[in-house]
């Protein structure tokens, strides 16, 4: 066995044990918890505050993209009809804009929550 295969299995490995540590760990706790009495109505706080996580990645994702596109599209302009030079014009251009992006995005996350 080389490492092409160790590394993979190695990996796989490492993954389960989180995954596997994080769950019992839990419930383990969830079972304390409930065997001295506690209310099973804490493990249902977090998630009734704001709105879920996917909706405030994929609006930063979308704003991050829209940003990078934005980015390159403005950069293709000014290496176009300026004499700057292309190399030093896009990549400042793309991480302004995607920079931008990202700040609406929060923006906009910080407005969903509020809302819900």
């Amino acid at each position: 066995m080389g490492p092409q295969v160790l590394v993979p299995l190695s990996l796989f490995a490492m993954i389960f044990g989180i995954v596997y540590l994080f769950y019992s760990t839990r419930n383990r706790e969830r079972l304390a918890l409930i065997e001295k009495g506690a209310d099973a109505s804490i493990f249902l706080k977090g998630r009734t505050k704001g709105s879920s996580a996917w909706k405030i990645f994929v609006v930063n994702v979308a704003f991050l993209l829209i940003g990078s596109g934005v980015g390159i599209f403005l950069g293709l302009l000014i290496s176009t009809y300026t004499s700057l030079n292309a190399d030093a014009v896009f990549p400042s251009i793309i991480f302004i804009m995607a920079g931008i992006g990202l700040l609406v995005g929060f923006r906009t996350a910080k407005d969903l929550d509020k809302e819900e």
